[in-house]
């Protein structure tokens, strides 16, 4: 039906006739998947979706790109986009997160541990890791593929990357493995059927494992370390303790450890392991001040000394022992004796007391640090210990009084018993 003769008819909306800044803000909220269709609609779009400025929050959000390397790169952002895309396109929901993760921690080793930078080795090629696969016949998980394209791991030195431990006379420092390493420790044989070495240590000879199918009750990509069934008559039979579920949890989840100070860093070493085992992890609670003494605890789960059949279960302490900077010196004192109450998961209570601790009497004087390493076992997966050391004055020898060691809970990670 036709319009009468005296209605003004509205002229069709096109495309063409809006306004270009209103259609770029529009465009600017589109991820870039949209914006690459947007190039393929009509002519007006494929020329303001190729809009440089718009590239610019892609570059960035995905690839990390700065200014600076822009302008050292002398392309645009569009460019850039889309040349890094060419090379890392499978990695772009991994690569920001894990190169963010690879700056934040080359930037602390830098500042803390100085001698590392000089162990870490360049990235790989896609050819490279292509080469991998096809030599173990198995898919490498695009996360872990991803962060060998920024560092190919480190040289077999130490110390570690991945942390060291210390006790007594045990020491594990653990290197995190190149391609080509990792590719020749591949296994096949029973208790570890497709399994990647992802660390090594030279001092034990122990790697934590990623599995890359789901066979012998592992799940596919979980990484862990392997423990040996010592009741099983089957030499296969391996209990696993689990350190992550994915090579992107696995590895930034240490660097943040690393890199918000959560371990120590002993003589240039990072005083730790990957994931929730094998490290010294401060609880910023576990802290207790007696008059100017501060006593705080650092804890951790050794696997290679611990066994769920039998039931052994190894942790290790490390206590701080601080006088306030501002007290008088006439409250110089000596540890002279400790006591501890050792409560495991069943609550059974052991009681231990002696004189000093691990064979010494320090002095504590004002400002000075005092750190000690020990450990205990348990039957149980899980248990605290507290107690007191008891101090005397050197200045006031007829004085003693004690120091609270605050309760300090040591628990074992999950773990799966083989199928074997």
């Amino acid at each position: 039906m036709a319009a009468p003769p005296d209605m003004e008819v509205s002229p069709t909306l096109s495309l063409e006739l809006l306004p270009t800044d209103p259609l770029l803000l529009i465009l600017s909220f589109l991820d870039y998947r949209d914006l690459v269709s947007c190039c393929y609609l009509n002519r007006r779009l494929n020329q303001l979706s190729s809009h440089d400025p718009l590239w610019k929050r892609h570059c960035k959000k995905y690839w990390l790109i700065s200014e600076e390397e822009k302008s050292r790169r002398n392309q645009g952002w569009r460019a850039i986009f889309i040349s890094t895309y060419s090379d890392l396109g499978r990695y772009i929901h991994y690569y920001a997160t894990l190169k963010k993760a690879w700056d934040d921690l080359k930037q602390y080793l830098g500042q803390w541990c100085p001698r590392m930078i000089s162990s870490l080795k360049e990235s790989v090629r896609e050819e490279d890791l292509d080469a991998v696969e096809a030599q173990i016949r198995c898919k490498l998980p695009d996360d872990y593929r991803c962060s060998f394209r920024i560092h190919n791991g480190q040289k077999l030195v130490v110390p570690g990357l991945m942390g060291s431990m210390a006790l007594s006379n045990h020491y594990r420092s653990e290197d995190l493995l190149d391609i080509d390493t990792a590719a020749g420790g591949f296994q096949q044989r029973l208790g570890l059927k497709q399994c990647l070495p992802l660390t090594f240590c030279i001092h034990t000879g122990l790697s934590q494992y990623m599995a890359l199918e789901s066979v012998e009750g592992r799940n596919k990509y979980e990484i862990f370390y392997q423990c040996p069934d010592q009741m099983a008559r089957n030499p296969s039979a391996i209990v696993m303790f689990i350190t992550g579920t994915s090579y992107l949890e696995w590895f930034t989840s240490y660097v943040n450890k690393v890199v918000t100070g959560g371990y120590p860093i002993i003589r240039g070493q990072i005083f730790s392991k990957c994931s929730p085992l094998c490290r010294y992890v401060h609880d910023k609670d576990c802290v207790a001040t007696t008059e100017d003494i501060t006593v705080s605890v650092s804890t951790s789960f050794l696997p290679e000394l611990s066994s769920v059949h039998p039931p052994h279960y190894f942790f290790t302490y490390r206590i701080r022992i601080e006088m306030s900077k501002d007290a008088l010196p006439e409250n110089t004192c000596q540890l002279e004796s400790r006591y501890w109450r050792i409560t495991n998961a069943k609550g059974d209570v052991e009681e231990v007391q002696g004189p000093g601790v691990v064979g010494e009497f320090p002095v504590i004087s004002p400002g000075k640090v005092y750190e000690y390493t020990s450990c205990t076992t348990f039957s149980t997966t899980s248990g605290y210990m507290e107690g007191y050391y008891t101090f005397h004055c050197l200045y006031n020898k007829d004085r003693f009084f004690n120091v609270t060691i605050p309760r300090f809970h040591m628990v074992c990670p999950v773990f799966k018993v083989s199928t074997a």
